[in-house]
């Protein structure tokens, strides 16, 4: 078999690989970043506009940085123009923005570098005068559009839902007011574990090319490279020697194709946010395997990602418009990661392990953390140093040993114990915390406005695990120091927003039958079969420090939230006893974009609410010490032995009747032709098919097909807002496919009546 991946394919290629993104964007700076495939002096202009937005002016500020060389194929950059004499941005308007470039003797322009003789670029503008465009977060609240999703596996069921956040910024490109203004991507942007075995082959093959040198990983008995672990036949060393938990209970499935390379981490972001680095063509199965269950399986895989291929131009172009902020979940390394004590024990104790969770945080500090947080990639600081230590690590083919090193520092591994070969641990009050060193780069971050906060959670890193429990116990998501550093300092550094916005990956508050179902495995100490300790209700006592830590500080705060492939709205009132006044949460859940399954769309459906609906939860809650129990609504109004210093009841917010949506884009543009309704099997059929039949799935409590969310405003006045709502839009399942949109409405206000 010929392998597509060669000079000849890099010569064939534009010298864009992925991007422009527009990332970190406020009035006295932005920053763009961009993959290409030659080193590069990169140039970013931030130009006014007039015409609403149709006409180019002035441009304002400027900023030029070089690439960062990751291997020989693979440069990239994160380019900031800054302020320089007062032209600050402002609201309500549209800015456009342009990039040139110089590589060597040659110059080329944004719409030069983005074609190629064997590539035609989409364009990733929505004006004539093909530059992307943004607005800044506008000056009322009742403008403002949030943008939020989570969970895009490539190969997962149904149509990607990004795509569809495209056909929104078209349909209001030239209103600043009224255009989708941040787009925050809450967890799993890839799929370290799950991988579809065509995806790995691509990325294996890829990231080779791209690097210039194949990796050696730590696999007993010396070494091997990536294409020395072909697809289908990594499970036995993913969960082995590697240590990852995704494979357990006969879940071999999940890792047969396990990421594990530095190179295959790089070539999943390519991949996934951008068309160019595709083949035109994949292998056939036979070509692959000899297992006739694999070849199946082959042309399945292969088939669900053309049509993820399909719409990745419209997702290039979307991210080029918006800016973009992202925080990791598990499975930007692997699934479960960092779960409890007894992974990090696991997994980080193993060379391959430790190696694996360092290539992917190299590849999220490059792809993701660079843009959501320039300021810490600057010269002398800890980014910049980490982006010099990956240079090294690459140009000497992954034989540096002090590069591999200052890496692991950098992302914040901890040492490993000479006695042990263990992860080292520190004490944090009463929990144990990952050992990191003081130099390690920050992963969590807070953006604001005049009108808004919000500030992003790392949940993974900084968790804390019980020190006097088994290590398979649920940890607190925060340890005492990282709720301190992450929430309260936030939250104190400013008081007047009108808005506040947590983002917290995994949920705060889920359904009752998951929590039913987490405590029955946590109870058979079958922890990672439902990543039982990632939900934050699980360990009380860390649930009602967060609580208490935010109503302290503000009393509306809305949580964005995702990870667990179903979209929904709960409403938690809160109010302490000794206090007239209440407090209000409102979570809002978006996930998955790509990686609805059997259940989600069960639940979608009206089945969820007939068999088993949500009903009203109420907590009591102690300052002295810190703690919160979940009572029955028969001891709610009920005087209890132990007076409680506080009191919440937790309300799920029903899901409005499907809407149909109103965009300029043809539903076609989303599926690709040999997907479309009228090459379905069964056609004739489908109006049996009663479960796909509107009426059914009209569930009332959650969205669970594709979906994205977008988030807005009723007001009061001008400033405070008095109802926010989740408009979730998706794929209806139903002949023909229409592109939908569920709404959620809940107002910012506690509800008195449940505390009367």
């Amino acid at each position: 078999m010929q392998y597509p991946f060669g000079s000849e394919f890099i010569a064939e290629l534009p010298l864009i690989l992925a991007g422009p993104m527009l990332q970190h964007t406020e009035s006295t700076a932005v920053t763009v970043w961009i993959a290409l495939k030659q080193s590069c002096q990169v140039e970013l202009k931030v130009y006014e506009t007039s015409n609403n937005g149709a006409i180019l002016g002035n441009y304002l500020f400027a900023g030029q940085r070089a690439t960062v060389a990751l291997g020989e194929y693979l440069h990239v950059v994160a380019v900031t123009a800054q302020c320089q004499d007062g032209n600050h941005l402002v609201s309500d308007r549209i800015y456009a923005y342009d990039l040139q470039f110089v590589c060597g003797a040659e110059q080329q322009t944004l719409s030069q570098a983005l074609s190629s003789q064997n590539f035609a670029a989409d364009s990733i503008s929505y004006f004539d005068h093909q530059k992307p465009t943004f607005a800044l977060s506008p000056s009322r609240l009742q403008d403002l559009k949030i943008v939020h999703a989570s969970c895009r596996k490539p190969h997962g069921h149904g149509l990607d839902a990004l795509p569809i956040l495209d056909g929104l910024i078209a349909n209001t490109a030239s209103q600043p007011q009224r255009r989708p203004h941040q787009l925050f991507l809450t967890g799993d942007q890839i799929y370290g574990d799950d991988v579809a075995d065509p995806s790995l082959w691509v990325a294996t093959h890829l990231g080779d090319i791209l690097l210039g040198w194949e990796e050696k990983l730590p696999v007993s008995p010396i070494y091997c490279t990536p294409k020395q672990l072909p697809t289908r036949q990594r499970a036995e060393i993913a969960t082995e020697q590697a240590g990852f938990t995704a494979g357990l209970h006969n879940k071999y499935s999940k890792v047969n194709s396990h990421l594990l390379s530095l190179g295959e981490y790089y070539a999943a972001y390519l991949l996934t946010w951008s068309p160019v680095c595709w083949p035109r063509k994949f292998p056939l199965g036979k070509e692959v395997t000899s297992d006739r269950q694999g070849i199946k399986n082959w042309h399945r895989e292969v088939k669900d990602l053309q049509q993820f291929i399909y719409t990745l131009g419209k997702v290039r172009r979307a991210l080029a418009n918006i800016p973009t902020y992202t925080i990791f979940d598990d499975h930007d390394v692997s699934d479960d990661w960092n779960l409890n004590q007894a992974w990090c024990l696991r997994v980080l104790g193993k060379p391959l392990g430790r190696r694996v969770v360092q290539n992917a945080l190299l590849a999220y500090s490059v792809f993701q953390a660079w843009g959501n947080t320039p300021e810490q990639f600057t010269f002398g600081q800890a980014g910049e140093k980490l982006l010099a230590a990956a240079e090294i690590w690459s140009a000497s083919h992954g034989t540096d040993v002090n590069a591999d090193q200052e890496i692991a520092l950098y992302v914040g591994l901890p040492d490993t114990d000479s006695l042990t070969d263990l992860p080292t641990f520190a004490q944090d009050g009463s929990v144990l915390i990952l050992a990191r060193h003081p130099q390690s780069l920050d992963w969590h971050y807070t953006i604001r406005s005049p009108i808004h906060e919000v500030i992003v959670l790392d949940t993974r890193t900084w968790r804390g695990y019980p020190a006097d429990q088994k290590p398979i116990a649920p940890p607190r998501l925060l340890s005492p120091q990282a709720l301190k550093q992450q929430l309260l300092t936030p939250l104190q550094e400013t008081t007047n927003i009108p808005t506040t916005f947590v983002i917290a990956p995994t949920n705060v508050f889920g359904l009752k039958v998951i929590d039913w179902v987490h405590h029955w495995h946590l109870q058979n100490e079958k922890v990672f079969s439902t990543d039982v300790g990632d939900a934050w209700n699980i360990h009380t006592e860390a649930l009602a420090q967060f609580l208490a830590t935010l109503f302290a500080q503000r009393q509306q705060v809305i949580v964005l939230s995702g990870d667990i492939h179903y979209s929904s709205v709960v409403r938690l009132s809160h109010k302490n006893v000794d206090s007239p006044s209440a407090s209000v949460l409102v979570q809002l859940t978006c996930s998955a974009l790509k990686n609805e399954e059997l259940l989600t769309r069960l639940i979608h459906t009206k089945l969820k609410n007939w068999l088993l609906p949500e009903k009203l939860r109420y907590w009591l809650g102690w300052n002295h010490p810190v703690d919160m129990v979940e009572i029955s609504a028969k001891k709610w109004h009920r005087r209890q032995s132990r007076q409680p210093d506080w009191r919440c009841a937790l309300e799920v917010i029903p899901r409005q009747k499907t809407r149909p949506v109103d965009l300029a884009t043809d539903v076609l543009s989303f599926i690709a032709p040999w997907n479309r309704p009228e090459k379905a099997k069964w056609r004739s059929l489908q109006f049996l098919m009663f479960w796909r039949s509107k009426w059914f799935q009209d569930g009332k409590e959650v969205v669970g097909m594709n979906n994205l969310a977008l988030v807005q405003f009723e007001p009061t006045d001008e400033s405070l807002a008095s109802k926010v709502i989740q408009d979730l839009y998706w794929f209806s399942s139903w002949y023909t496919t229409e592109l939908v949109y569920s709404r959620f409405e809940t107002q910012l206000q506690p509800n008195d009546d449940l505390f009367d």
